[in-house]
């Protein structure tokens, strides 16, 4: 892949949108091989995933202005199909993923990050959906994952002003979970991600599927599907070695996602 790394380190993916010198823009490549690298997880060995940025100054600065410059009408909204489609794809994977947000993170990488469970960032990271100011919508999920995630009524000023907000705000309105020094965030993000891998993956995966198929419900509904996705935890290998070991107070636990 030229513009999207992984790897894995033991039960962690790193994904790693590589194009340093467009500060991390998104074009259609990009898109195409995050798509690929998304499509090619292991999902029997690895239990979370870390996406992040390459170099110091931007996690993805937003989609690629130039290629968008001249679409017709009909190929703008085909590039936001393109770019929604990924999206969509990393946010309903099994698995949890974590933004390691580490600089900018504006347009279509603001609505990246929103797309992962978990945002994390470092000290000069940058949000914004700046979209306004150059004619255009949020076309990557940006209008309804912004809402979702920090009320209307923040999300509509932030993408009508098209004002940029630092960390701390971030942190303040609920976009970001956490701010660390930039040379501390991919280690924290590895940290949580080991954390998370630790535990049941049946389990988490079980969580990620009723928390997000649950926010597209009403309660009534949403708490059937919690109760289905209870109950299909139960009989299997994790569910009774993690009962087991706590009733036999050892802290060592063998999942196995069986």
């Amino acid at each position: 892949m030229a513009f999207v790394l992984y790897e894995q380190k033991e039960a962690v993916g790193i994904i790693t949108i590589n194009r340093p010198e467009a500060l991390n823009a998104l074009n259609s490549a990009v898109l195409d091989e995050l798509n690929a690298v998304i499509d090619g997880v292991d999902l029997a060995t690895v239990r979370c995933l870390v996406l992040t940025g390459a170099g110091e100054k931007s996690f993805v600065a937003g989609a690629d202005i130039g290629e968008m410059s001249s679409l017709t009408k009909a190929e703008g909204e085909a590039f936001g199909k393109k770019g929604n489609d990924v999206f969509r794809k990393l946010e309903t994977l099994p698995v949890p993923v974590i933004a390691a947000v580490n600089g900018f993170a504006l347009g279509g990488g603001c609505e990246l990050s929103m797309s992962c469970d978990i945002r994390i960032c470092s000290d000069n990271a940058v949000f914004g959906q700046p979209e306004v100011g150059l004619g255009i919508t949020p076309g990557f999920g940006g209008t309804q994952r912004l809402a979702r995630l920090v009320g209307a009524g923040m999300a509509k000023q932030l993408i009508y002003t098209a004002r940029n907000i630092k960390a701390d705000e971030a942190l303040r309105i609920g976009l970001v979970n956490a701010v660390y020094p930039q040379e501390e965030l991919l280690a924290q993000a590895e940290k949580m991600a080991a954390g998370i891998a630790k535990n049941a993956p049946i389990a988490v995966r079980n969580c990620k599927k009723a928390i997000n198929d649950g926010l597209d419900a009403s309660m009534d509904e949403a708490i059937v599907i919690e109760e289905k996705l209870f109950g299909d935890c139960f009989e299997t290998h994790d569910q009774v070695e993690g009962m087991t070991a706590f009733l036999e107070k050892r802290k060592e636990k063998n999942f196995t996602n069986n």
